[in-house]
């Protein structure tokens, strides 16, 4: 048996008479999704930078630089935090949200459910 009748590596399953597949194109182009020829600059975590051991909840000017306009804690990906310091930048978030230093969500959403 053949690859093409098989249905086998290199053949397209649309029927016999399709030749083997194109080869793919190694870096996104116009209309690829690759993007691995551009080079993205890591960012750094700003704690690691500043030598803090500890996140202080009631940094409340520090903390709000870690919230999306909606109230959202931002992703470790948008603000280049590593995974120790995420973690402790998490629960300061939670705990300033808890005792009202920093808002759960947005102010402009709060009223328009209302």
């Amino acid at each position: 048996m053949t690859n093409e009748s098989t249905g086998g590596a290199g053949s397209h399953s649309g029927g016999p008479n399709r030749g083997p597949r194109p080869p793919r194109r190694e870096y996104g182009g116009a209309g690829g999704g690759g993007g691995k020829d551009r080079f993205v600059r890591r960012r750094v975590c700003q704690f690691c930078v500043d030598k803090m051991v500890d996140i202080d909840y009631k940094d409340v000017a520090r903390l709000r630089r870690f919230l999306s306009d909606r109230g959202k804690i931002e992703p470790r990906r948008k603000t280049g935090n590593c995974a120790k310091h995420q973690r402790a930048l998490t629960v300061a978030l939670k705990r300033a949200r808890q005792i009202a230093l920093l808002p759960y969500t947005a102010e402009h959403i709060r009223f328009m459910q209302r």
